[in-house]
């Protein structure tokens, strides 16, 4: 009884059920458009913070989405001599191996894939390279439906290229998300939830692109467990 009346008091009262704090919103610095650089360069802060300063609203039509409206596939958008997708793998595999006389096409290594848990060894090739797949965490089509749209061509290839925004992972499991957002699809990990929620909401901030009511509800849900999980810069910032 006493604790059927205290949760009462709480519930009246506001101060159940509880709402971790967010902490302060992360600072974002709009800058000037260049390939290579976000739209906005966002500060340090939670997840949960930054989810607040997204737009809600949803989704727009998909007309007039294709691939190449985000330029061509795996362009070297950092001036660094290397594709990205290249990079990608260099960047999220183990023990990397090069093709002969490349510093830049991996020619095998192993990857602790985020989305199932599983370890793969990738052997690059005509029949094995699809094993492992580079990913958009924000997917391109969901990017196209929630602002990028709107985005300047040279935004968008950024976008595409973005280190933030790309995972080495499974091909089936990406093949399973497809364009899916939080609400419709999430890892099999439920480990890596955490990280992979933070790092949509930091791709979308830095892009300036929006969320829906459900994906929003979906994101909070998975940091509600993580509240201090932290907000990711671009991976194309110092």
């Amino acid at each position: 009884m006493v604790a059927v009346v205290l949760a009462g008091w709480l519930h009246t009262s506001g101060r159940w059920p509880f709402e971790p704090g967010t902490g302060p919103p992360p600072v974002l610095s709009t800058l000037p458009p260049a390939l290579g650089k976000p739209v906005v360069a966002v500060g340090p802060g939670t997840a949960l913070a930054l989810l607040e300063t997204l737009q809600v609203k949803g989704k727009a039509p998909g007309t007039g989405y294709q691939r190449s409206a985000f330029g061509e596939a795996w362009l070297d958008a950092d001036a660094n001599g290397c594709d990205t997708r290249n990079d990608v793998l260099r960047r999220d595999l183990q023990d990397a191996n090069f093709t002969s006389g490349s510093l830049c096409t991996v020619a095998s290594g192993v990857l602790e894939e985020p989305y199932t848990g599983q370890e793969i060894h990738f052997q690059r090739g005509k029949d094995s390279s699809g094993a492992v797949q580079i990913d958009h965490v924000v997917a391109l089509g969901n990017a196209w439906k929630t602002g990028a749209a709107a985005l300047t061509p040279i935004q968008r290839q950024s976008l595409a290229n973005d280190p933030l925004n790309l995972l080495a992972a499974d091909g089936p499991a990406n093949q399973d998300k497809s364009d899916g957002d939080a609400a419709t699809w999430l890892p099999h990990s439920k480990k890596f939830r955490c990280h992979y929620v933070a790092r949509q909401i930091s791709v979308k901030a830095a892009y300036q692109l929006w969320v829906t009511p459900a994906e929003k509800s979906a994101m909070k849900r998975v940091l509600g467990p993580c509240p201090k999980q932290q907000s990711l810069p671009s991976g194309y910032l110092p």
